[in-house]
């Protein structure tokens, strides 16, 4: 398959309940530098080249905010905005199945990262080309320990080897149809699908400013990054 051939949709999944961020609305509507989460999170998809479409799965009480918020920032890649399931991968599978049948790759994403760049996004597209399935990943920082139940240390992994693993997740379509079929229980990550059919996921290195928002801490840092960003340009 050539890369003319190979066509990508985005399936950014924004339908968590956000307990954690023990805000009074979703985080997906937390304004940042002005502008919502979610917002961020599309235009980035946006301007990405490698995207041709997005499909949003969100909660049912976002669908019609999401849809006017794509027509007021001229989305014009939103092709489709769908309510999401009882977990992640119900979400997910809601996602793929109203994406375009020409769609040869899906690239899954957290709609609670908004700091990722167009770039990266277009980078673990054009690796998921080769591999058949990429994720956007960075560098652990910190020193690992794998330890039992009671806290006791069982061993300490080389750091070199590992990676904190974030989205957007680029698979073939078949290959990510094949491992949702297979699946058995639900899964929070979905190079998991791939690993536990036997198959191999290639890591594309970002940087540790692709967070997702979990916390108020994290918003923080998003604000950061964003003044930091805009000092920059």
């Amino acid at each position: 398959m050539t890369e003319i051939s190979r066509r990508c949709c985005a399936i950014v999944v924004a339908a968590g309940n956000s307990t954690r961020m023990e805000a009074r609305i979703p985080k997906i509507w937390i304004p940042l530098g002005g502008v919502p989460v979610i917002a961020r999170t599309l235009l980035a998809f946006q301007r990405a080249q490698r995207v041709e479409e997005i499909v949003v799965v969100c909660r049912r009480d976002d669908l019609g905010p999401v849809a006017r918020l794509a027509r007021e920032h001229s989305l014009t890649k939103v092709a489709k905005i769908v309510r999401g399931g009882e977990t992640r991968q119900q979400s997910v599978a809601r996602g793929i199945a109203a994406a375009s049948p020409w769609a040869s790759y899906f690239a899954v994403h957290d709609g609670a990262r908004p700091l990722v760049r167009p770039q990266q996004i277009d980078e673990v597209i054009r690796d998921a080309y080769q591999y058949g399935a990429s994720a956007l990943a960075a560098p652990v920082k910190d020193t690992v320990k794998r330890a039992d139940r009671r806290g006791m240390v069982l061993e300490t992994p080389p750091r070199r080897e590992l990676w904190a693993v974030q989205t957007p997740q680029v698979f073939e379509r078949f290959l990510y149809l094949h491992a949702m079929e297979l699946a058995q229980g639900d899964y929070t990550d979905d190079c998991q699908l791939i690993e536990n059919t036997g198959g191999t996921v290639h890591l594309c290195a970002g940087d540790s400013e692709n967070l997702k928002l979990t916390t108020k801490e994290d918003i923080l840092f998003a604000e950061a990054v964003l003044k930091k960003r805009r000092e920059a340009s």
